[in-house]
């Protein structure tokens, strides 16, 4: 009985361990279903209607100052920010992306109306995604869209199977570099994030 019992144990913790090596993502690539051997990258298909809205960002101009828009940015539109669930828990909890979270920033037309409530904005076309997958271990470096903790990527309706960037010091880093103290993710924008009092 004793026998079978330790046999049991070591099947047990052979699994556990065998489970967590797995998912910690020990092999390059097995640690996401969006990122390949090679570190090459894709868009989730369900990131819209399985995952959950962080916030959104309504970008209009490069300087608002009164009245005056100032002049238009590049990246003008509303940019909506999502994660999976089990990633936001593990930050509320710990306060950092957990490795293999994935970030997805979707960029639409910003738009506006004459409606019975008011001037409202609405979101036009997708104009492009921006991924973010975490990476805890460097698991790619001889990779240029893979620094700075993260895998970036960014893609275009025209192809949204394909990473148009080439390197994410020049396509990324200039933007979220000044997100740094807070893991490159611009967190005041998400109240889930903020752990407001009115959240659970």
């Amino acid at each position: 009985m004793i026998r079978i019992s330790t046999c049991i144990v070591i099947i047990t913790l052979v699994f556990l361990t065998t489970e967590r090596d797995v998912a910690a993502g020990d092999k390059p690539g097995a640690f996401s279903p969006y990122v390949d051997s090679n570190g090459a990258m894709n868009l989730p298909a369900e990131f819209r209607s399985a995952w959950v809205h962080l916030g959104t960002w309504v970008l209009t101009s490069t300087l608002a100052t009164g009245p005056n828009p100032g002049a238009a940015s590049p990246r003008t539109g509303i940019h909506s920010v999502y994660a999976k669930s089990e990633s936001l828990k593990s930050y509320r909890q710990f306060g950092k992306w957990p490795d293999g979270a994935v970030v997805v920033m979707e960029v639409r037309e910003l738009k506006w109306d004459d409606l019975p409530t008011g001037h409202v904005i609405e979101e036009g076309e997708p104009l492009e995604w921006f991924v973010m997958v975490k990476d805890a271990k460097g698991r790619f470096p001889g990779n240029p869209n893979w620094g700075n903790g993260w895998g970036w990527a960014l893609f275009k309706p025209a192809a949204p199977n394909k990473n148009v960037s080439t390197n994410y010091r020049n396509d990324c880093l200039s933007c979220h570099e000044t997100a740094k103290e807070t893991d490159g993710v611009f967190i005041q924008g998400y109240p889930l994030l903020r752990k407001e009092k009115t959240m659970k």
